[in-house]
């Protein structure tokens, strides 16, 4: 593995996970990239052996984690949204904890946000703000707040959708309010450590980033991207000619001190250099291009090149020129994880298919669909243990991805 698919880890994203676990919003490093290896490099026509599914989870676009033999998500039944602890192993629900108010929207009700967890606590984003911290193992709760209520925030139009990203000692969440855009919360005791600025949300995670000696966030808020210092959320740059007036979701990407950001409605992307200069960070576009324009979903980096869908076609484009390689309609508009030298690309028509990652061309070693609802799977794939992971609505399936099985 080249130097660059080395650097692509945000500091210290998800201390003490196990290497197999996936304890957070696209793996361990937050960039949707599983370290796992021997793993099937073909699947049967029908797919890989199914090693168990399981149902009763209720409605949400929410994804997995998984950590120490567990597996986390978040659903909605009745008026009520919870936070599930699933045996990783057979499927069995372990227990499950209130987690917010019922949310309901014209294109899928429930939540959105995948848990978080790191060492023992587990910490759920329902789509109504709602912020729990539960112990990962017995699912008592520990503290809960209302991160709209208590920051004066707005639910935006299809509801809370980031995952909480932990950062030492704290937990980063971006309430939208005034002078509360981003917040920094302790994450033992849910008490304020900092708050910044008064953009409002969107549905972007934030990452982090180490930028000389500054350990900055990067975050995509509702009016553009931003850089705020970690240890007390002081602005150190932002960018706003990425952002739409719609839906900014995807995740950004850090890499050798850049940044990529990209939105869909018809914007595009943009890769900025960010280097420290004096007590700050600047930051300078190094390309602006509508080659690729994630909506729903985020690429992933491997190597030179960035994988992701653009609209609804899978893009390979350099990271660091914004030049395109090819594009396919694959599994038509989707999202896309990495393990193996593999994409694992999943359609939102349930159709999930096995790609190398290459720039060379667009090479799809299977493909096999899952029986879904009348939703759209949105929900990424998660890859850990040797599984692979898929939600839809109420269902979860797992499948043993190990070679040799």
């Amino acid at each position: 593995m080249s130097s660059l698919r080395h650097s692509l880890i945000p500091l210290l994203a998800a201390a003490g996970a196990l290497a197999a676990d996936w304890p957070q919003w696209r793996g361990p490093n937050r960039d949707g990239i599983s370290s796992e290896t021997g793993l099937l490099e073909k699947w049967p026509d029908t797919g890989p052996p199914l090693a168990w599914k399981t149902g009763g989870l209720g409605a949400g676009y929410s994804s997995v984690a998984v950590a120490r033999g567990r597996v986390y998500t978040q659903g909605q039944r009745g008026d009520t949204q919870h936070l599930i602890a699933l045996d990783s192993e057979t499927g069995k629900k372990l227990w499950e904890i209130a987690n917010g108010r019922g949310y309901r929207e014209r294109r899928g009700d429930g939540p959105r946000s995948v848990p978080t967890v790191d060492e023992d606590i587990v910490f759920a984003l329902a789509a109504d703000g709602s912020l729990l911290a539960a112990d990962a193992r017995s699912g008592k709760k520990i503290w809960s707040v209302n991160i709209l209520e208590a920051y004066e925030g707005e639910t935006p139009h299809w509801g809370i959708s980031e995952s909480p990203l932990v950062d030492g000692e704290h937990l980063i969440v971006s309430p939208g309010g005034n002078g509360a855009s981003v917040v920094a919360l302790d994450k033992k005791t849910g008490r304020l450590v900092w708050k910044s600025q008064d953009d409002r949300a969107a549905y972007s995670s934030p990452v982090l980033a180490q930028v000389g000696n500054l350990r900055t966030i990067l975050s995509f808020s509702e009016r553009g991207a931003l850089g705020l210092r970690a240890d007390n959320g002081q602005l150190l740059w932002r960018y706003d000619k990425v952002a739409n007036q719609t839906a900014n979701i995807a995740t950004p990407i850090f890499a050798r001190d850049h940044a990529f950001y990209s939105s869909d409605y018809g914007t595009g992307c943009a890769l900025l250099r960010l280097r420290a200069e004096g007590s700050g960070v600047k930051a300078s576009e190094v390309y602006f291009s509508r080659e690729m324009k994630n909506h729903y979903s985020s690429s992933v980096l491997i190597g030179e090149h960035l994988y992701g869908f653009s609209s609804s076609i899978l893009t390979a484009m350099k990271f660091l020129t914004g030049e395109v390689a090819w594009r396919d309609r694959s599994v038509g508009k989707g999202s896309v994880t990495y393990a193996g030298r593999h994409l694992y690309v999943l359609g939102e028509n349930g159709v999930v298919a096995l790609v190398e990652a290459s720039p060379a061309a667009y090479k799809e070693k299977s493909r096999f669909t899952i029986s879904k609802s009348d939703r759209p799977t949105w929900a990424p794939p998660v890859i850990s243990e040797a599984k692979l992971f898929l939600r839809d609505q109420d269902n979860l399936y797992c499948y043993s991805i190990k070679a040799g099985k």
